[in-house]
């Protein structure tokens, strides 16, 4: 299948993610996408996958995926990928992404492409486009070996387009081997979610270590982005002075965020924290320093003390609503 791009569909609370849906349409773009979707899954998610392009569906609900970490996910999919040799397969860069990726490279023995922004198919080899240096550099990568060929994607680095298709389903067994059901879960905590996610939010109001405290921040940052109905983000340096949870980490180890706005406040604008939301439709930078990088990349930029800016803007909405 010379021009069939795989998708390894991934669902997190309760629905098939952005990323899944993003790497779908591009697949659709490309060649002919199909997906593989394993273990639990809401009713609907099928025809979803088939909505944003997979015209194909390999399913395997067996309870064995939930159950066991990682070895009859690998097992399966290696399995199909040697059957039916798509052309490549898409991974997100997520932590079941990952997993899967590593452990078909090692028991195929091919390689696999990391941190892909884009890629083309041609003459049935894939070259993949990898951002650098956060972003200011574009680096590109091609495989020389004819076998399975795995790329692990970045988030938002395709838009999602529902064409509103459908899938045909190949039910997928799991494997029997005793010896792929080594490590069990036995325990799942639930961690509670609160407002928007970063992932999906249309607007998004960062802070850095500019508000030079914890409290400055949450007395700051939460209220405007509970009024632009969007979600809140972070700065690496501020996660690690323990004023926020990772969750909340934008940049090139965070998350990787795509909102209509972006307020920037008291972000210097580091290229690891720009790698991260760079491609923000709109960025509105608030800062006291008038040098700071992140005024370079800013469609907005307000010089100035947040402390006395934030209150002004929050007062501004509230009475425009």
């Amino acid at each position: 299948m010379a021009d069939t791009i795989w998708v390894y569909a991934e669902v997190v609370g309760g629905a098939v993610t952005p990323t899944t849906l993003e790497m779908l349409t591009k697949a659709a773009e490309v060649g002919t996408a199909e997906a593989v979707l394993l273990g639990s899954a809401p009713a609907d998610a099928v025809a979803t996958l088939g909505a944003y392009g997979a015209s194909k569906v390999y399913r395997g609900d067996d309870p064995t995926f939930d159950s066991y970490l990682m070895l009859p996910a690998i097992e399966v999919v290696a399995s199909l990928l040697q059957a039916h040799q798509p052309a490549a397969m898409l991974f997100a860069s997520s932590y079941a992404g990952r997993d899967v990726a590593a452990g078909l490279s090692a028991k195929l023995d091919c390689g696999a492409i990391t941190d892909v922004g884009d890629f083309q198919l041609s003459d049935g080899n894939v070259k993949a486009t990898i951002p650098a240096l956060g972003g200011s550099y574009l680096a590109t990568s091609t495989f020389t070996h004819a076998g399975p060929r795995l790329l692990l994607v970045r988030p938002k680095s395709f838009e999602p387009k529902h064409t509103g298709g459908s899938a045909v389903v190949e039910a997928v067994p799991a494997p029997a081997d005793a010896a792929l059901r080594k490590v069990q879960v036995v325990d799942r905590v639930d961690v509670p979610v609160e407002g928007p996610q970063l992932d999906a939010a249309r607007a998004i109001v960062s802070g850095g270590r500019g508000l030079k405290s914890g409290e400055a921040f949450h007395a700051l940052i939460p209220p405007l982005a509970e009024l632009l109905g969007g979600a809140v983000g972070a700065t690496r340096a501020i996660v690690d002075a323990g004023w926020v949870p990772y969750a909340m980490q934008v940049g090139q180890t965070g998350k990787t965020v795509k909102p209509d706005v972006y307020i920037a406040v008291g972000i210097s604008g580091a290229i690891q924290h720009l790698a991260g939301m760079k491609q923000s439709k709109a960025i509105i930078a608030i800062n006291s320093d008038p040098l700071a990088p992140i005024f370079q990349l800013s469609d907005l930029g307000i010089v100035g003390d947040a402390a006395q800016i934030l209150p002004l803007l929050i007062d501004e909405i509230r009475e425009r609503k």
